[in-house]
Protein backbone atom coordinates (compact mmCIF):
# COMPACT_ATOMS: atom_id res chain seq x y z
CA UNK A 1 0.00 0.00 0.00
CA UNK A 2 0.96 3.58 -0.92
CA UNK A 3 1.37 5.86 2.24
CA UNK A 4 0.76 9.52 1.63
CA UNK A 5 3.99 12.34 2.50
CA UNK A 6 2.76 15.45 3.40
CA UNK A 7 4.20 18.97 4.77
CA UNK A 8 7.68 18.55 6.51
CA UNK A 9 8.32 15.11 5.91
CA UNK A 10 7.24 16.19 2.18
CA UNK A 11 9.98 18.59 2.40
CA UNK A 12 12.56 16.48 4.21
CA UNK A 13 11.76 13.52 1.78
CA UNK A 14 12.70 15.63 -1.15
CA UNK A 15 16.28 16.62 0.54
CA UNK A 16 17.17 13.39 1.21
CA UNK A 17 16.58 12.01 -2.25
CA UNK A 18 18.47 15.08 -3.49
CA UNK A 19 21.24 14.22 -1.34
CA UNK A 20 21.20 10.61 -2.52
CA UNK A 21 20.97 11.60 -6.30
CA UNK A 22 23.81 14.17 -5.81
CA UNK A 23 25.76 11.60 -4.36
CA UNK A 24 25.53 8.66 -6.59
CA UNK A 25 26.70 10.68 -9.67
CA UNK A 26 28.74 12.68 -8.79
CA UNK A 27 26.56 15.84 -8.69
CA UNK A 28 26.43 15.35 -12.67
CA UNK A 29 22.52 16.02 -12.70
CA UNK A 30 22.61 20.02 -13.69
CA UNK A 31 19.55 21.79 -12.15
CA UNK A 32 18.56 18.94 -10.40
CA UNK A 33 14.90 19.52 -8.61
CA UNK A 34 12.80 16.93 -6.57
CA UNK A 35 9.07 16.98 -6.07
CA UNK A 36 7.19 15.30 -3.94
CA UNK A 37 3.67 15.35 -4.10
CA UNK A 38 1.51 12.91 -2.18
CA UNK A 39 2.89 9.57 -2.93
CA UNK A 40 4.47 10.66 -6.47
CA UNK A 41 7.85 11.65 -6.44
CA UNK A 42 9.13 13.02 -9.53
CA UNK A 43 12.94 14.08 -10.13
CA UNK A 44 13.50 16.56 -13.36
CA UNK A 45 16.94 18.10 -14.40
CA UNK A 46 19.71 17.73 -17.38
CA UNK A 47 22.29 15.10 -17.58
CA UNK A 48 24.26 14.16 -21.03
CA UNK A 49 24.26 10.18 -19.93
CA UNK A 50 21.19 7.95 -20.02
CA UNK A 51 23.89 6.22 -17.76
CA UNK A 52 23.35 9.22 -15.12
CA UNK A 53 19.88 9.25 -15.45
CA UNK A 54 19.50 5.68 -14.67
CA UNK A 55 22.02 6.16 -11.55
CA UNK A 56 19.38 9.14 -10.46
CA UNK A 57 16.76 6.34 -11.28
CA UNK A 58 17.97 3.73 -8.78
CA UNK A 59 18.99 6.30 -6.06
CA UNK A 60 15.45 7.63 -6.01
CA UNK A 61 13.83 4.38 -6.19
CA UNK A 62 16.12 2.85 -2.96
CA UNK A 63 15.03 5.78 -1.14
CA UNK A 64 11.95 6.26 -1.77
CA UNK A 65 10.69 3.48 -4.16
CA UNK A 66 8.83 1.30 -0.85
CA UNK A 67 6.41 4.08 -0.61
CA UNK A 68 6.10 6.25 -3.49
CA UNK A 69 5.54 5.94 -7.05
CA UNK A 70 8.72 7.59 -9.38
CA UNK A 71 8.54 9.67 -12.25
CA UNK A 72 11.85 10.66 -13.76
CA UNK A 73 11.78 13.63 -16.34
CA UNK A 74 15.45 13.80 -16.32
CA UNK A 75 16.77 15.41 -19.90
CA UNK A 76 19.99 13.52 -21.57
CA UNK A 77 21.26 15.86 -24.04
Amino acid sequence: MVASIRGGLAESLAEQITRLVQSRTGGQIVGLHVAVSGSDVTISGRTTTYYLKQLATHAALDFAGRFATLTNDIVVS
